[in-house]
This record gives C-alpha cells, structure tokens and sequence, in this order.
C-alpha cells in the first residue's frame, strides 16, 4: 500500500514537474538548470475569475494561461503538498448557475462567465521553446514584416490618392492669390497664437545670447529663473519636434518624471508625473523604479493633509494637490495629452492645482516584462481585457501609493474609456470603482460607430484568426511603423503619420492649432500587439459585435425593446389627451382610495420597466460616477447609444453627474481642438472638485477657479 502511494505521488511529481515547465515556457528537463530555475512555474494566482497569471519560483509574474492549464497546475500543487484543492473559482451567472474554471465540470459550467464570452475569445497559449516552435515563430516574423508591409503600403498609396484633391484645391487657391486656410473655424485665432509663439521664441533666442555674452549672470537673470506665482519655462526656442514629454512640459513651465510600474502578469508600465518645479522634491531613480507585482499595499490615507504632502516633498504650508490619473487612446502614448502647449489637458489641470499622472499601457515605446523578451511570443498575448484588469489596477495602486490618496479621479480618452469600461463591469475588476472618485470618459469607445465597415476594416474582419496572424503575426502590430518613427524627420514624420490616420478615420485637422499638427503625431503610434488589434477589429469581437460589453444580438434586442417603449409612450400620450377631452363630457368623482390604487400603479409601472431593463446591466453598486464628453461627428465610435443606454435605465448602479455632446467635435477633436480647454478642459476640472470624496475639500488644495464655485 505504501509503495503504491508512494508510485502515484512520484506520477503526479513527474506530471506537476511536465505542466510547471510548459507555463514557464521552458523545455522539458530544464529544472535541472540552476540558472534558469529561478523562474519555473509553482503556481497560477487568479486575478479574476478569468484571468490567472503565473507565480514563478523568484516571485515574478507569466501572463495569463488559459483557465484549465492554471486549475491543472494548482490541482497537482495541492496533491503532491497533500492538500485538499480549494473549491474551482466561479460566479454565478444571469440564469442562476455557477460557473466553473474545473477543467472536470460539465461544458455548461465551464465556460466562462456571460459577460466575456464570446466578446472575449481565450488568447492563445504558447508552449515551451523548442526548436520546432522558434522555427514557426521566426516563420510569423517573416510573414508578418512582409504582408503587412504590403497592407500598411495599400493604406499609405489610399491616403496619398485621396490626398490629390486637396493638394490640386491648395495649388489653385494659391494661384488665385487667396490663403487656403481661411475658411479654418480658427483662423484668426491661430495667426494670433502663431505670433505669439514667435515671439517668445525670438525672446528667448535673445535671452540665451546675452547669457552667452555676459559673465557673472546671476540666477535671476538666466532663462527660466523662477517668479513668485508665474510657471516659467525652462526651454525654448523653435520646436524641435521630438518625443519627449518632459520637453514640452518644460516649455510651458512645468516637468516631468518618469516611474516604472510593474502589473501584475510581469509587464513594466511607464507612468509619467507632471509637476511644478517650484514646489517638488525630486525623487531618486530607485524609488521611482517598480514595485513588484502586488497592488494596493503601502497607501497612506488621504484623511491627513500633511502625509498627502509628505509624498512628493513639499512644504508643510501648502495642502496636498488631489490626484489625477490620465490614459490614453488606441496607438497612441500619455503624450497625447502633453502636446498643445498650454492648451494641453494634462498641463492645464496641473496648473489649476491637480497632481496630474499620465498612464501608458503595456509595450508604449518600450516593450519590457521582468522574465519575457520581445521574441517571445507571450510578450504579445495581450488584448483589451488585460489592459483593462491589469495595467489599470497597476496605474492607479502606484499613483495612489505615491499620493497617500484613497481614490483618484480617471481621466481616459478612446481606448482608455474601453480599458476602463471593461475593468469596472461585473465579473472583471468591479471593486476598483471603490478607488475612483469620478470617471470622465472623453469620446467613450463602447459601441462602434459607421467608420467600422470601411473596406480596409471589413478586410480584417472576414480574414480567419489564423490568416490574421499570417498577415500580422503573433508578436507586435506593424512594428515598421515605429521604425519610421525614430528613422524619419519629426516634421515629415508628423505629416505623414497625419494624412495616414486622417485616410484611416475620416479625421481632419480644421479645429486643431496647425502650427502644431506634426508635434501631435510625435506621440504616435506606439507598440501594441496583433492580438489587440485582432480584438478590435477582427472577425470575432469588437468588429462583429458592435460593442465591448454586450453581443450584437443583446445590442439588437435593446433596440427592439426601446422602439417598443418608445411607441408605447406615445401610445400613453394619446390615451391621456383622449382622457382630457372625456372629462368635460362626463366627470366621475374618485374616491380617496381609489386615487391612491391609481398612483401607486402608476408609480409601480415605471419601476418594474427599469428594474426590467437594468436586469442585463453590466456595473454593479460599486460603479464610480460616471462624466461624459461625446464627440457629435465622430465617425469611429457611437458615444450617443451609450448616453442612450444609461438615459433608458439600462444600468440602475450608474449615476452620470455629467453629460456633453459637442456636436461639431471629432473623435481627437476631445484633446486636440484649439477650443478643448473652453469646451471640456474646465468641466473636467469643475467635475473633479464637484466629486471630491467627503471631507476633502478642506484637506486638499482648491483647484484655480473651482474655489470659486465653491463659495458661489
């Protein structure tokens, strides 16, 4: 008996030994190497019910697997320790059932739960490195820089084409001796800003000279010296065109600095903190380098203005800056929000008093994971949904640690309100809605809008997953492009990126500075990998169901439901005028009881209706507040079905303090317009102060204007 209890714990040794070098990616044998042992699989940890990320012997952190492979794993773990298995994670789901991640559970109940499946296929799993699967990597790589060059040429002659009109209107203007730009909506307003600009690049020009020329220039005379009250720049000149947030930061009198934080499947993020220099304390590269995998830990409360003022070095007079964390869109970086001088969102509301972040999503410009290399494929097993409950989490657990802040205000453009919509909904990352103050999402991406069946797109939506990675391979999306970004001059870079993706989404640059057009592509695009773009816009997700938290038929059937509503509202009007003009003909008296039968019912009516309605709701009580800016002629995604959604009672927990359709707005137009400031920037500020956690506007420092509002 005891030899065969012996035999089977060997067996189960052997094969827990065989399934930890297949999630490590290591091949078979390879724990005998010391060297590389240190990072063999010992256990899967769940993030969330989908989501589990591998736990190496050195503590480092393996992207997801997929569920079974990591329930395998901790099966065997427990067996060989002799431990009873802990019961299989699940939840329950809109019928009633559980669900299960057991590998052993019927095919119901293993399935994932409702709200990512099929919206969100399982990502591919790649096993050890061997000869055989190097050799069909490199194959991909090959494929991949060959096809999709050809795909990106197909894009780049389609944008030169329809260029050619625009190019023969400019010429003839020109000839006619009329100025091209000036039916632009700004015109005036840019020849201003553009003198202006000159100017201070004249005077600045002149500052360095006499600098130069003179000896014994104390500090108040040099460059950039610092002014009680006034945000000084500490460079200048004529634009360089470069891509470096820090730079333009400094040219409008603020700084930069840079954090790198960990997530918790390995992936090292950069997180940028925009700050005023007269009032920081710069921190040392070690303490700005990453943490480790575990989020939440070490915050300081928020209930003490002098440890919020602690974190950053400030002076003990002053009250601490609220935080406020900023993510941006699809192929772009944090830059985005750094790029239009003074009118740029993140200096704009630092400069009103926030202590303002910026998050950049996995890969950005600089791929990097603490165990995976850019040739592995796993580096690039990511999509939407990782963004979501890992880079998010991991963004905010850092600002908030820095801060000593409970919660933050988010601030998200395009993909970064999807990350976020995705991360807050049930069966994701709910409980960080506890941590968020108020979301403002500017040009919310959650339903698709008419640019989705353009004929570049519909290519990638019929092609199969399998062709898809032929084209595009298994690693980064087009990485050519970000070979041209560090080959090509930053102005014929700029323009080219512009008349790319101007051809791609139907964008123009008419509310934009022009002056500053190529500066905005300095920050674009970025690594990201084929399998996000494969969410986006391939034949199983985004592209096909028209929405990221619900399938196309859901989408169908609420539509159906709100026509009905809609006729039967009128329906009601109808009956009432009917009932108006019945009462002179013939007056019933109500008794007292009977009055009250008729207003409950009439109350009960309109309850049950939303209860109805809110039961497919994808955000439970722990959802933040929600602030919304809507571009009106954005062709990429349809903000006003989601305003639509949360107007119908769709979502009970959502409590939207904010709503904005900006009609003449496009999808960049949010950031970008010459206006954005005027129309979105000071609502967003007034909105953060309006949402502050309780008891805090007496601890943090008001921002400019909002104490204002305040006493009004």
């Amino acid at each position: 008996m005891v030899s065969k209890s012996t035999s089977s714990k060997a067996a189960t040794a052997i094969e827990y030994s065989e399934q930890a070098e297949r999630l490590s990616g290591q091949p078979h044998g390879s724990q005998s190497d010391v060297s590389i042992c240190s990072s063999t699989a010992v256990a899967a940890r769940f993030i969330t019910p989908q989501d589990p990320v591998i736990v190496t012997s050195d503590g480092n952190r393996l992207p997801s697997v997929p569920l079974e492979e990591a329930e395998k794993l901790n099966k065997l773990k427990n067996e060989l320790e002799g431990r009873e298995a802990p019961p299989s994670r699940g939840e329950t789901g809109d019928d009633g059932v559980t669900q299960s991640t057991d590998p052993s559970a019927t095919l119901r109940t293993a399935i994932p739960p409702s709200r990512t499946n099929p919206l969100f296929p399982p990502l591919p799993l790649y096993g050890p490195s061997t000869w055989m699967r190097d050799v069909q990597c490199m194959a991909f790589r090959v494929s991949a820089a060959i096809l999709s060059l050809a795909f990106l040429g197909i894009v780049v002659l389609g944008a030169a084409f329809t260029s050619l009109p625009l190019m023969f209107k400019y010429i003839a203007l020109r000839l006619a001796f009329r100025d091209p730009n000036a039916g632009r909506p700004f015109f005036e307003e840019e020849k201003r800003r553009r003198a202006a600009r000159r100017k201070t690049a004249e005077e600045w020009s002149r500052q360095l000279r006499r600098r130069r020329s003179q000896s014994g220039l104390g500090p108040d005379n040099e460059p950039g010296a610092a002014q009680e009250g006034v945000f000084v720049p500490t460079e200048g000149g004529k634009d360089p065109l470069v891509c470096d947030v820090g730079y333009y930061a400094r040219r409008v009198g603020l700084d930069v600095e840079e954090y790198r934080v960990q997530t918790e499947d390995g992936f090292i993020l950069q997180l940028w903190h925009v700050y005023d220099p007269r009032e920081h304390t710069h921190r040392t590269a070690e303490e700005r380098d990453h943490r480790g995998p575990d989020l939440f830990s070490g915050e300081r409360p928020a209930a003490s203005a002098a440890n919020g003022r602690a974190q950053h070095g400030r002076s003990s007079t002053r009250k601490p800056k609220y935080p406020v964390l900023l993510v941006h869109g699809l192929l772009q970086s944090a830059g985005a929000y750094c790029s239009n001088d003074d009118d740029s969102l993140a200096f704009f509301l630092c400069k009103s008093g926030y202590d303002v972040w910026l998050g950049n999503n996995r890969c950005g410009f600089k791929p990097e994971h603490t165990l995976l290399k850019y040739s592995d494929p796993r580096m690039w097993a990511w999509n939407i949904r990782q963004m979501g409950v890992m880079d998010l989490p991991a963004l905010m657990s850092r600002v908030l640690r820095e801060t000593g802040f409970e919660k933050l205000a988010l601030v998200c453009h395009s993909q970064g309100t999807t990350e976020t919509f995705v991360a807050l909904a049930k069966g994701q990352r709910p409980d960080l809605g506890n941590r968020i103050s108020v979301f403002c999402a500017l040009a919310p991406a959650v339903y698709a809008g008419p640019l989705i069946g353009k004929a570049y797109f519909k290519f990638m939506r019929v092609i199969s997953p399998g062709l898809f990675r032929v084209i595009f391979g298994i690693h980064a999306f087009i990485p050519f492009m970000m070979s041209m970004h560090s080959l090509l001059p930053g102005r014929i870079y700029g323009a080219l990126g512009y008349r790319v993706f101007s051809f791609l989404f139907n964008w123009t640059d008419e509310r934009w500075d022009q002056e500053l057009r190529d500066r905005l592509f300095q920050f674009a695009p970025v690594y990201v990998s084929a399998e996000s773009m494969r969410w986006w816009l391939g034949r199983e997700c985004f592209a096909k169901q028209k929405c990221i938290l619900a399938t196309r038929d859901e989408v169908r059937h609420e539509e159906v439901e709100d026509r009905k509503a809609e006729e039967q509202e009128d329906d009601d009007d109808d009956d009432d005028d009917d009932d108006d003009d019945d009462k002179g003909d013939a007056e019933t008296p109500d008794t007292s009881e009977s009055k009250n039968e008729k207003v409950l019912a009439e109350n009960e009516q309109p309850l049950k209706h939303k209860r109805q309605r809110g039961a497919r709701a994808w955000y439970d009580e722990q959802v933040p507040p929600f602030a919304l800016w809507v571009a009106g002629n954005d062709e990429l995604v349809d903000g006003r079905r989601l305003l639509r959604r949360f107007e119908k009672g769709r979502e009970p927990h959502v409590r939207v303090v904010h709503s904005k359709v900006i009609e003449e707005y496009e999808h960049l137009d949010v950031i970008w317009a010459m206006d954005s400031i005027e129309k979105i920037g000071k609502e967003v500020r007034s909105v953060i102060w309006k949402t502050l956690p309780a008891g805090l506007e007496d601890v943090c420092r008001a921002p400019e204007g909002c104490h204002l509002e305040q006493e009004s």
